[in-house]
């Protein structure tokens, strides 16, 4: 396990609105934020859930009929990965030298996923992970995901693991970063949506994972000016539940901010991150460690990636009956 390459950390937490009407404006925003980021020393940063193209805000206010066109624009302007996008966003870091946290709609061939990209200082993804399962409206927009991601990364800020939303909600799912001994975690919320009480709840879990886990965490939360509001919901009546829901932070190990938490704008959350703090955290409580109980309680992690297709042994019946055991990587 790598140790940290850094004594200290200047991370940021990016709180910006998407372009909701071109295809590379929201690419080109997140560019011009990495250049600023880097004129103010920052060598990590994290933005929002699903930035690029565009969150599916949509989907949380249109019924299922009236969502087609949006969700095939969506399509088309979604990112595959590698691509010119990933190319364009590790040219910036790698100039930047800066540790760059993305969330982008990946298209795969016909399918959309809630995907988080980690690019390294030196401009290379070192992480592709997919959100495992979409929340409830999101379902009609995204695949679900598999465990290959479910890992923290070393990177030249220290080792680095990512979630998305309600991920966080899912213990398991924490537990598997923790196990990989992560030291900064990088959050990633929509923002913009459903109200104050998304914030609230947002604060509360960020908090405690940095509690739990003994790490720092950094969270971004995306953010929609009025008139983004109005063009994505007309009727007044429903315009609240694309509001609130931000709360861009960033969380010592101990679980403290460390700057003010930006709840409304556009703006940057910027915090030195004291490496020293993770042990002094663990060496009162190691949930993964001295205050673990493996014998008693552990996590079974399939981390192989999902496929539609599988190779068929020498010998092995291309149809198994009920006896027929499975082959071990079935199993």
């Amino acid at each position: 396990m790598a140790l940290p390459k850094k004594k200290t950390v200047r991370a940021a937490a990016a709180q910006i609105a998407p372009d909701l009407d071109s295809e590379g404006g929201t690419l080109a925003r997140v560019l011009e934020t990495v250049h600023e980021a880097a004129r103010r020393g920052v060598e990590l940063i994290v933005f929002p859930e699903t930035f690029v193209p565009y969150y599916p805000y949509f989907s949380f206010v249109q019924p299922p009929a009236r969502q087609g066109a949006d969700h095939l624009l969506l399509m088309q302007r979604a990112p595959t990965v590698p691509g010119p996008v990933t190319e364009a966003v590790a040219a910036a870091a790698r100039q930047a030298g800066m540790v760059v946290v993305l969330g982008v709609n990946e298209r795969d061939h016909g399918s959309l996923y809630n995907t988080q990209l980690v690019f390294d200082a030196d401009g290379r993804l070192v992480l592709k992970r997919r959100k495992i399962t979409p929340t409830y409206h999101e379902r009609m927009v995204w695949g679900q995901g598999d465990g290959s991601g479910l890992k923290a990364v070393d990177t030249a800020v220290g080792r680095v693991g990512a979630l998305a939303c309600w991920e966080h909600y899912n213990p398991l799912a924490r537990y598997a970063l923790m196990a990989d001994h992560e030291q900064i975690h990088c959050a990633q919320f929509p923002g913009s949506l459903v109200g104050p009480i998304f914030a609230e709840q947002m604060g509360v879990t960020i908090r405690h994972h940095a509690l739990e886990s003994g790490c720092f965490v950094v969270n971004a939360t995306g953010w929609l000016h009025d008139e983004q509001v109005r063009c994505l919901m007309p009727d007044e009546a429903l315009q609240g539940a694309l509001r609130g829901g931000c709360h861009s932070a960033i969380v010592s190990p101990e679980g403290k901010y460390l700057a003010e938490p930006l709840t409304e704008g556009e703006g940057l959350v910027v915090a030195d991150l004291d490496l020293a703090l993770i042990d002094k955290r663990k060496r009162m409580m190691d949930s993964v460690g001295h205050y673990a109980r493996p014998e008693l309680l552990s996590l079974a992690i399939r981390r192989d990636a999902a496929a539609t297709t599988r190779p068929l042994a020498a010998g092995e019946p291309a149809l198994l009956s009920d006896d027929t055991p499975l082959p071990p990587e079935a199993a």
